[in-house]
């Protein structure tokens, strides 16, 4: 069975545009791979750190939202342990209410992008 998964990621912030392209399509290549089906995915940009990591104060932050079998999120994460470049993550089990939440933030933002 396929369950909805949210996963966001803070890269370092010492990664050219090129390097965080190339970081996120890893990523997603991992869940394609593995037969994940993509639902979507949000650039949220540089932001400052709660708290420092590894020394950094700031870092790149990615969001994706994707349908997957439950065995696929300890090998996604194993891979984030694995790369230097990824100095935080979380990934979480949407239930069906963040599953209908999620859908009306997309349908509100793409309402508003029309206009």
């Amino acid at each position: 069975m396929m369950n909805y998964y949210e996963t966001v990621f803070i890269t370092t912030p010492v990664l050219s545009d090129t390097q965080m392209k190339e970081t996120v399509e890893k990523f997603k290549g991992i869940l394609a791979n593995n037969g994940a089906e993509l639902v979507h995915e949000e650039n949220w940009g540089l932001k400052k750190l709660a708290y420092p990591i590894q020394k950094k104060s700031t870092g790149f932050y990615y969001l994706v939202e994707f349908k997957a079998k439950g065995e696929l999120i300890n090998k996604l994460e194993t891979e984030y342990r694995r790369d230097e470049r990824i100095i935080r993550f979380l990934t979480f089990k949407m239930d069906k209410y963040a599953v209908e939440y999620s859908e009306k933030k997309k349908t509100k933002k793409e309402t508003k992008a029309e206009e």
